[in-house]
This record gives C-alpha cells, sequence and structure tokens, in this order.
C-alpha cells in the first residue's frame, strides 16, 4: 500500500484493478470485508469503507445474506471512469505544457511514439 493516499481508496483500485483483469468478473462473489481486511492487514472498517466506495459508485452490490457481487456492466464504468480522469489529470496537463513550450500537436504525437518505442526496446 501507498503511504500518500487512504488506503480504504487504494483498496477500491485494487479491487477495480481486478476486475479490469478480469480476476474478477462480473456477477461473481467478491471476498467479504473481512477476508479484505486480514489479507491486507488493514481494519476491516478500512476495508468496508473500501468496498462500500464501489457500491456506491455501482461495481459491486450486496446480496442480502450472501455477500457483495461485481455489478453487470461494472468494467466498462471503470474504464469510463479511469479514461476520464485520465484525461482530467494526465492528458490536459500534458497539453497545457506543451503549448507553453511551443510544441505542436504532431510534434507531441511523435514524442509519445517516440517514447513509447524506447520503453518497449529497454522491456519497460
Amino acid at each position: 500500500m501507498d503511504e500518500g493516499r487512504p488506503i480504504f481508496v487504494q483498496l477500491a483500485e485494487l479491487i477495480e484493478n481486478d476486475i479490469l483483469s478480469g480476476a474478477l468478473a462480473e456477477e461473481t462473489q467478491v471476498p467479504s470485508t473481512n477476508e479484505f481486511a486480514a489479507f491486507h492487514r488493514i481494519n476491516p472498517a478500512t476495508a468496508g469503507k473500501g468496498v462500500n466506495l464501489l457500491v456506491d459508485a455501482g461495481i459491486l452490490y450486496k446480496k442480502r445474506g450472501i455477500g457483495m457481487f461485481v455489478a453487470e456492466g461494472s468494467r466498462a464504468r471503470i474504464v469510463d471512469g479511469r479514461r476520464t480522469r485520465f484525461e482530467r489529470d494526465f492528458l490536459a496537463p500534458l497539453i497545457d505544457e506543451a503549448a507553453k513550450l511551443g510544441i505542436g500537436t504532431q510534434q507531441l504525437a511523435d514524442m509519445i511514439r517516440s517514447t513509447t518505442t524506447e520503453q518497449k526496446g529497454t522491456g519497460a
């Protein structure tokens, strides 16, 4: 876990990552908050807070007396939300900074392609 961000937010992101990777398929049961707490060695209330974030977002839902399940369409909701945040948190500042430096759209695209090619060549 990352010290700089709330643990419950990190837990919610880990669960989302498992949904995105297919480790947790839609309509399958997820571990209980106590299981998450024991596995990650965190307080059960903290685990519950992370799970409830996903319930509030419509990613997970409760079946009374049975447990938590991954909601239908949750993968698409996660992708949409993360793309929106990616654009806001990374792309918009990148484009703003490029404009300040006089880097045009085509040059920026070329820089991204070049960097991607270099990373692939190093195994990164």
